[in-house]
């Protein structure tokens, strides 16, 4: 009998247990890796006890694109660029947002709102943005070549080059380095992008992910592409290194915030988002990531030094020379094989 009762009062106990963690809601969230400041998650599950998050990274919008399509798991935010949220929407795989629930997305910049990869501004909460160019470091190299793309293809840089394991990132910026539009998808155009490409190769020292941060900072190489923010980055830790924007134009970009029809936990995700808008919070993001944020509120409260910094945060309306990526179907299907094309050879 004792016995009994004793098995008895441990399950009494073990049930409130398993109750309590049963009752929380989790929302699985899907970023680029070393994209948030993960206390902020930590705030998020304090301040929520009742959400538990799921914080999972990928490293280029084609690899999650591919997971949240698979329905592998049910995503509830998720992080893509700009092209990838126009795919997304064109292929029926957001939910529109109710803005209702996102009381902070007033502090996102008119500038940055209803772009033309979600033009009437219902599937997508801005989350930072920047640009596209080249770091270098100013000790191994001609700093007067930096001006221009065409640095990344010159023979006297050979075995000190760089590139990114990106297919539309590398194939863009040798399509603006030709003289042609980012978004081309002329045949002749894409050829001549890949002839680059495969005769650039002898002099690319690897192929890298976010590792080509590490790789700068320790003086491996002289130069490699880089977004503005990974740039910031790597100039704090290595007083060498310099950030350029080619003459010949170069990428506008913007990450996002969605809510992928996958969700089973819309409330709760848009409840995550307008906790991410907050501006004490999309600060604290800024300055742990290093790009630039496109809430206004939170921009006000970094140090003048990086707010008023005109590489971090250009004025849009100046320019004209910069493309932000698009989408269509035929792009994409022919970015793949080119990139194909060039790895194999």
């Amino acid at each position: 009998m004792k016995k009994i009762m004793a098995c008895l009062l441990a399950v009494l106990l073990t049930v409130p247990f398993f109750a309590g963690c049963e009752s929380k809601t989790v929302i699985n969230v899907y970023n680029v890796g070393d994209y948030i400041d993960e206390e902020v998650i930590s705030m998020f599950e304090e301040e929520y006890p009742g959400i538990k998050v799921n914080y999972e990274t990928f490293y280029t919008n084609e690899e999650m694109y591919i997971k949240v399509k698979n329905n592998s798991t049910a995503y509830d935010v998720v992080f893509p660029s700009d092209y990838m949220v126009e795919r997304m929407i064109e292929e029926n795989m957001l939910n529109k947002i109710n803005y209702d629930n996102i009381p902070n997305f007033k502090n996102i910049g008119e500038q940055y709102q209803k772009l033309d990869y979600d033009p009437q501004g219902e599937y997508s909460v801005p989350y930072m943005w920047g640009t596209m160019g080249i770091l270098y470091n100013k000790d191994m190299v001609d700093e007067k070549d930096m001006d221009s793309w065409k640095a990344m293809y010159d023979d006297k840089y050979k075995g000190d080059i760089f590139m990114l394991d990106s297919e539309r990132d590398m194939i863009s910026i040798t399509l603006k380095s030709l003289g042609y539009s980012m978004n081309s998808y002329d045949d002749a155009e894409l050829e001549k992008a890949k002839n680059a490409l495969i005769a650039q190769k002898p002099l690319v020292k690897a192929y890298c992910g976010d590792e080509v941060k590490d790789k700068m900072i320790a003086n491996e190489g002289a130069m490699t592409i880089a977004w503005s923010g990974d740039a910031f980055y790597c100039m704090d830790l290595n007083k060498s290194l310099r950030y350029s924007v080619p003459k010949e134009g170069s990428n506008l970009w913007f990450d996002n915030m969605v809510i992928p029809n996958t969700s089973k936990h819309q409330k709760e995700a848009e409840l995550f988002i307008d906790f991410m808008c907050r501006p004490e919070i999309a600060k604290k993001n800024a300055e742990y990531i290093g790009y630039s944020t496109a809430n206004e509120e939170g921009r006000k409260l970094l140090a003048d030094e990086v707010k008023n910094n005109e590489l971090r945060y250009p004025d849009l309306s100046k320019l004209d020379n910069m493309e932000i990526f698009t989408y269509n179907s035929e792009l994409s299907e022919k970015y793949s094989k080119l990139w194909q094309s060039v790895k194999v050879k």
